[in-house]
């Protein structure tokens, strides 16, 4: 039993001291300090001020489809109704407020609201063989030093493996169906204000004519003790998908069109 005994305790030693190495290994000074609570600047939409999406002639006609069904009352492109995933590069609107929490082998981007969390992995691995597609896809980085001072300046990125549909915000701004999008981020804190971070995201898309990045701001909220809230999607949400298409639930809890004129869904394994 003894004998027994001293295994046990041998194994636990060497597993506190691995511990101890992985967490002596991890130099918190070596990384930029992404603590907080991170807001985003503006409304929640992708394309710049002034600016327009470098659609396909293909994609730019599906764009004005949906923008016309937005104002007869549907969503169009737009899946979030449905308590889908935003996915990305959709994500990093930052819906809600972000936090980001660093460690040796992962970066953590977490904002509550419908599984935008995300999972960026800086670990080395390579690409997964048989990856599973997610909406929010499978993210690798690297921490680079690019004035050489020995501490890390910025997080680069690359994310591929996504599923749909997805879109880039509430404005239905299509990505491709094939679902081939890579999304490629720097991410870094301004050198002159550090509660300011910046993320300057390209995202390469079968809808697009080209490579298109956005810049994207963010800034760090001064109150130390940060109000996080829940967000549930289908926590109150009217909206009602049949055949693809979508009515709405009135106040009193019964069926009604979304838009004018919609007909009523087929309502054949019901009795009349």
């Amino acid at each position: 039993m003894s004998y027994r005994g001293s295994i046990v305790a041998l194994a636990s030693l060497a597993a506190l001291l691995m511990t101890a190495a992985g967490a002596a290994a991890f130099d918190e000074s070596k990384y930029p300090d992404l603590k907080g609570k991170w807001d985003r600047v503006g409304a929640p939409r992708w394309v710049p001020a002034g600016q327009t999406a470098p659609l396909t002639p293909e994609y730019q006609k599906i764009f004005e489809w949906n923008t016309a069904d937005q104002k007869a009352g549907g969503h169009g492109w737009e899946p979030s109704w449905m308590c889908l995933p935003p996915g990305m590069p959709r994500i990093m609107n930052a819906f809600e407020p972000m936090e980001i929490v660093v460690t040796p082998s992962t970066t953590y981007v977490l904002i509550s609201h419908i599984h935008d969390n995300r999972r960026i992995y800086t670990d080395g691995r390579d690409w997964p063989q048989e990856p599973e597609p997610s909406f929010k896809g499978y993210s690798i980085g690297k921490w680079i030093d690019e004035d050489g001072d020995g501490k890390y300046d910025v997080l680069e990125v690359e994310t591929r493996y996504m599923k749909g549909p997805r879109a880039y915000d509430t404005t239905g701004l299509p990505l491709h169906a094939d679902n081939q999008t890579v999304v490629k981020e720097r991410i870094y804190l301004d050198k002159t204000d550090r509660n300011v971070l910046w993320g300057e995201i390209t995202t390469i898309d079968n809808a697009l004519t080209g490579p298109w990045t956005v810049k994207k701001k963010y800034t760090r909220d001064s109150n130390p003790r940060h109000n996080w809230i829940e967000e549930i999607c289908p926590e109150n949400n009217p909206h009602v998908r049949i055949q693809n298409d979508n009515y709405m639930l009135s106040a009193d809890g019964y069926l009604m069109p979304a838009k004018k004129g919609q007909q009523p869904p087929d309502l054949r394994y019901f009795k009349q």
